[in-house]
């Protein structure tokens, strides 16, 4: 037997080896696909806080779950609403990075006035409420819908302070100066209490969220809270 044939074909099989070790080396194994953000788990929570902090072009509110003793515990949502946007438009965020979003509103011509659908990150809608114009003159009055679920009315339950507020948009300034008495929003369906919005006595724009029906989507109680001190004037 030739050596020297014997040579080449070994030293062919070698380089054949490396250049499959090269092969596999050279080729990186896949790397998992990124997933997205979780949500927090805002539905297991029943009480939750909303506090503003003002600035000239924005309003910027942290939502945070209400500890037992009423405190601010871990902040599961973030929004920022732009002054002097067209017909309200807000977007909530999971974290402070708004990356992530949780839901989102924004107004648009209804036949009673502005109907605003919250939706979730894909632009799905989940609900929708809008201001009662017809019984709002006296006492502020809001309509929510959560389809397939239910139906609530909220309204102002003091109409000593519901009248103060109406009056207070009038008076030239004052605008400009939050209203910082109490006052609280009670929402029902037939009759049944199932959510009520708090706002705290302070100069710092505070609320207290409270939802007693289980069924409710928090995405769109918190969203619809937001509203209220987004869309009026106070």
């Amino acid at each position: 037997m030739d050596s020297t044939a014997t040579e080449s074909s070994a030293g062919t099989g070698t380089e054949k080896d490396r250049t499959a070790v090269s092969l596999t080396r050279a080729t990186p194994a896949p790397s998992p696909a990124p997933t997205p953000a979780e949500a927090p788990d805002i539905q297991s929570h029943d009480t939750f806080v909303i506090k503003k902090k003002l600035s000239l072009t924005a309003g910027e509110y942290v939502v945070s779950v209400a500890r037992p003793d009423g405190s601010e515990g871990e902040p599961v949502a973030y929004a920022r609403e732009k002054r002097l946007s067209l017909r309200g438009q807000v977007t909530v965020y999971t974290d402070a990075s708004r990356k992530s979003v949780l839901a989102a509103f924004k107004g648009r011509d209804h036949e009673v006035g502005y109907m605003y659908d919250v939706r979730d990150a894909s632009g799905q809608s989940f609900g929708s409420f809008y201001e009662d114009a017809g019984a709002s003159f006296l006492r502020r009055t809001w309509q929510v819908r959560q389809p397939g679920t239910m139906k609530l009315t909220g309204r102002e339950r003091s109409r000593v302070v519901a009248f103060v507020r109406f009056i207070w948009e009038f008076v030239p300034y004052l605008e400009y100066v939050p209203f910082i008495w109490p006052y609280r929003f009670k929402y029902t369906e037939s009759g049944k209490p199932l959510m009520t919005v708090t706002k705290k006595l302070g100069l710092h724009t505070r609320y207290v969220l409270e939802i007693l029906a289980p069924d409710i989507d928090r995405r769109l109680a918190i969203a619809h809270t937001l509203a209220l001190d987004a869309l009026e004037v106070d």
